[in-house]
């Protein structure tokens, strides 16, 4: 598969915990650049569903734990760019929440190479054992209802990943302050080691 942009974003709340995405977001974010949007669930509005299938011809979405309105949603999901195995999930039946090794057994469980998790409404990106997790945060900055240090402010943020071959680049778009900064993150799936000749 050629190279392409693909959109990870979740926890939206729109319009029960925030009004809409971001401005400056919705402008970054035009038809035509992104060929896949991975919803990691939470997207409890209709217009923020059209809008989201109208970035790209391939919507994908997992339910979250506020999707009551669309019963029919797979807890979980796996998608292929290059020779990466994609895992993605809202989070919610992560217990610890966010928890490291949950996480581990989870993506070990989905057999995949990336595990892509929502819930927490914080952005975090880690390698762990050969594999990738990454937690795009919450577009809308939505407030969380657990997990927060006493004075913790919400950072609205999402990611577009770039897969080419056995490479992801993550580009995480943080809205601080008045302005959004870019952050750049690459990941290299591990080869498995040639077997020899057997004797």
């Amino acid at each position: 598969m050629a190279s392409r942009l693909v959109l990870v974003l979740g926890d939206l709340f729109i319009p029960d915990r925030a009004a809409d995405i971001p401005a400056k977001f919705k402008k970054l974010l035009s038809p035509g650049k992104i060929g896949q949007t991975l919803c990691l669930g939470n997207l409890t509005d209709s217009s923020t569903y059209d809008f989201l299938r109208a970035l790209s011809p391939d919507l994908q979405i997992v339910k979250g734990d506020y999707d009551v309105d669309a019963p029919n949603l797979p807890p979980s999901k796996v998608v292929t760019h290059g020779s990466l195995r994609i895992g993605f999930t809202h989070g919610h039946t992560v217990v610890p929440p966010g928890d490291a090794d949950a996480l581990l057994i989870m993506a070990r469980h989905m057999d995949v190479d990336v595990l892509l998790w929502g819930g927490t409404h914080r952005f975090e990106a880690y390698e762990l054992e050969g594999k990738f997790f990454v937690n795009p945060g919450s577009a809308t900055g939505a407030v969380s209802t657990g997990w927060w240090e006493e004075g913790e402010e919400v950072v609205p943020s999402f990611c577009l990943m770039d897969v080419q071959g056995d490479v992801l680049v993550l580009y995480v778009y943080q809205l601080k302050g008045e302005g959004v900064s870019v952050e750049k993150v690459s990941f290299r799936k591990e080869r498995a080691p040639e077997k020899g000749p057997e004797e």
